[in-house]
C-alpha cells in the first residue's frame, strides 16, 4: 500500500514537470480546446499519460498568463461554448527549447539508468 502511494506520488511529479511541454506540443499543429488537449495527450502516449480536466486547466491558465498560448471562446450551434487555445510565437520558441532540454535529460537518464539497450 505504501509502495503504491510512492508510485502515485512519483507519477504525479513527473506529470507536473512535463505538463507544459505536453500541452504546448498538442497546440503545435492547430488550436484545440482543453478537453481535446487532454484526449490528444492520452492518444499520443497510448494511454500511458492522462490528465484529469481539473488538473489540465490550471496549466492552460498558467501558459496563457506567461504569453505562451492565447485562448478565445468559440460558440457553435447545438454545442456549449468552448475556449480554444493556440500557440503564440513565444510559445513556439518555448516548445522548441523544452524539447531540446527534455531530449538531453531523457538521454542522460537512459545512460545513467542503463536503459540505452533495454
Amino acid at each position: 500500500m505504501i509502495y503504491m502511494a510512492v508510485i502515485d506520488s512519483d507519477e504525479s511529479a513527473r506529470k507536473k514537470g512535463s505538463a507544459e511541454l505536453l500541452v504546448l506540443a498538442q497546440l503545435e499543429g492547430r488550436p484545440r480546446h482543453g478537453y481535446e488537449i487532454g484526449l490528444e495527450i492520452e492518444r499520443r502516449s497510448e494511454g500511458a499519460v492522462s490528465f484529469q480536466t481539473a488538473s489540465l486547466y490550471p496549466v492552460l491558465y498558467r501558459l496563457e498568463q506567461k504569453g505562451l498560448i492565447v485562448g478565445h471562446w468559440v460558440e457553435a450551434a447545438g454545442q456549449r461554448r468552448r475556449r480554444y487555445y493556440r500557440l503564440t510565437p513565444a510559445g513556439r520558441k518555448m516548445l522548441s527549447e523544452q524539447r531540446r532540454t527534455w531530449s538531453a535529460f531523457l538521454i542522460a537518464v537512459q545512460r545513467a539508468a542503463g536503459l540505452e539497450n533495454a
